[in-house]
């Protein structure tokens, strides 16, 4: 318990204290004119009250990243606390506002804009390329979740569930940004909070032993290594790249640049919080990782222990909410997903998404890719995408790093995580069986080689 208060207590810190730091090196400035109130058109750029922006960008970047995340990274003990409160601190929430404050000025640009300028048109191509096909396999894969349950629920067939589920893929990915994400998003964003909350004070009040047997050491009962798989499978409540293609979403919608640290910084330390919550649960519902590991099963079924916890804790009330939980928060996440991998292929193309058959083109377009996804087996394709996320994450604070050196600011705040989740993601690229398998020990050397050729390519890219 007393483990589980410091890190909450290390986390609100992180956000008073280096939040300000962060924040001071940015020169966030309330007199600067918004995206919002500079290129307002009713769709994409839509003013909206700080508050509600906080929620939807919380539900957009959390979903069920937090809770899938941090239970199946929990298998490596209390020791992925730390990578939740130290990444989400040094490395999420500078990510997230770095890229929100980024696209705030200029002009809301996504991700690929920013890609482009410091990186140059060859790579800009190839990298529009994996954030679409990374966003629609979100979407797919989102939509394919839920569409099962919801058939083992009612009885009506798959395939009548995952039509529904993309019509309103295609609704959302459409329309004007307040009149559904704008308007349901704030309320799902709440519940969730409310029902994580309720869950901990239960764990609480049950007076249980938080972390059995506690030892700051690789309790994996299959004895992967923490280095890097627990970097890669928790990525949401630590550092994910998702979050890039979100945040631009907001800055549209934002007024006063002096909301950026609350909504940008802060919602990815709540995030933390949540997936810390999570990871405790757990750990301590099951009474150590060997149990939790039972509870998933060969497949790592999160789903399951997030409904036989909610149960245990909340009754049968509490399993279906959990079950209705996951089938919201995963399709809150496809959508977001494809309305962004819209908005990524317009700024690329230079479309004006005021233009409504520009928009439906484009939207139709992004549906087919997801649709065209989901009829075929994923679950090899899936994969391959903790990796291809935490890469998104380190193309982003690279590209933090270069904005914050080519503005005269202390580009350390991202130089530092970016070698980091640089480590990670090559030494994950050499390990992996899906990728070039190699011995652990080996892995780690190609992690570093690599590592070492980044920065020193970022260092001359600099000048």
């Amino acid at each position: 318990m007393v483990l589980f208060l410091l890190a909450s207590v290390l986390l609100l810190g992180g956000y008073l204290i280096y939040g300000f730091f962060v924040e001071k090196i940015l020169g966030i400035n309330s007199k600067n004119k918004t995206p919002a109130q500079a290129l307002a058109d009713g769709v994409d750029f839509v003013p909206m009250k700080p508050s509600k922006i906080f929620l939807i960008q919380f539900l957009n970047i959390a979903g069920l990243g937090p809770v899938f995340g941090a239970i199946l990274g929990a298998l490596y003990g209390p020791v992925c606390l730390f990578w939740i409160v130290f990444g989400s601190i040094f490395a999420g929430a500078v990510h997230d506002m770095l890229s929100g404050v980024i696209s705030l000025r200029n002009g809301g640009s996504t991700m690929t804009t920013f890609v482009q300028k410091y990186f140059g048109s060859k790579f800009h191509f190839f990298f529009i390329i994996l954030m679409v096909l990374l966003l629609t396999l979100v979407g797919s894969i989102f939509a394919q979740t839920p569409a099962h349950l919801l058939e083992s629920m009612s009885g009506w067939p798959f395939m009548i569930w995952l039509g529904l589920i993309f019509g309103y893929y295609f609704l959302a990915t459409l329309l004007p940004i307040d009149k559904i994400i704008g308007r349901f998003y704030p309320i799902f964003g709440a519940c969730l909070i409310i029902s994580t909350i309720l869950l901990l004070g239960v764990l609480f009040w049950k007076n249980m032993d938080f972390y059995p047997n506690l030892k700051v050491l690789n309790q994996n009962p299959t004895g992967r290594p923490i280095f890097p798989l627990m970097f890669i499978t928790i990525a949401c409540g630590a550092l994910s790249g998702f979050h890039a293609t979100q945040s631009p979403m907001m800055a549209r919608c934002l007024t006063n640049e002096k909301y950026a640290r609350p909504i940008f910084y802060g919602a990815m330390i709540l995030e933390g919080f949540i997936a810390l919550i999570w990871a405790t649960l757990g750990i301590a519902f099951y009474q150590g990782t060997a149990g939790l590991n039972a509870a998933l099963g060969p497949t790592g079924n999160a789903g399951a222990v997030v409904s036989q916890i909610s149960k245990a804790f909340l009754g049968q009330w509490g399993g279906t909410l959990a079950i209705l939980s996951v089938i919201f928060l995963a399709i809150t996440t496809g959508d977001t997903a494809l309305r962004s991998a819209r908005l990524s292929c317009a700024d690329f193309l230079k479309s004006n998404q005021k233009n409504l058959k520009n928009r439906i083109i484009l939207s139709l377009f992004i549906l087919g890719l997801a649709v065209g996804m989901a009829l075929i087996d994923l679950n090899k394709i899936w994969l391959y995408f903790g990796w291809a996320n935490q890469l998104l994450a380190t193309i982003m604070l690279w590209v933090g790093a270069l904005y914050l050196r080519e503005h005269k600011k202390n580009e350390w705040i991202a130089v530092l995580p970016a070698i980091f989740i640089t480590c990670v993601c090559g030494t994950y690229l050499g390990y992996a069986p899906i990728l070039l398998n190699l011995p652990i020990e080996k892995a780690f050397l190609f992690g570093l080689v690599l590592t070492a050729a980044v920065t020193g390519f970022y260092f001359y890219k600099r000048q």
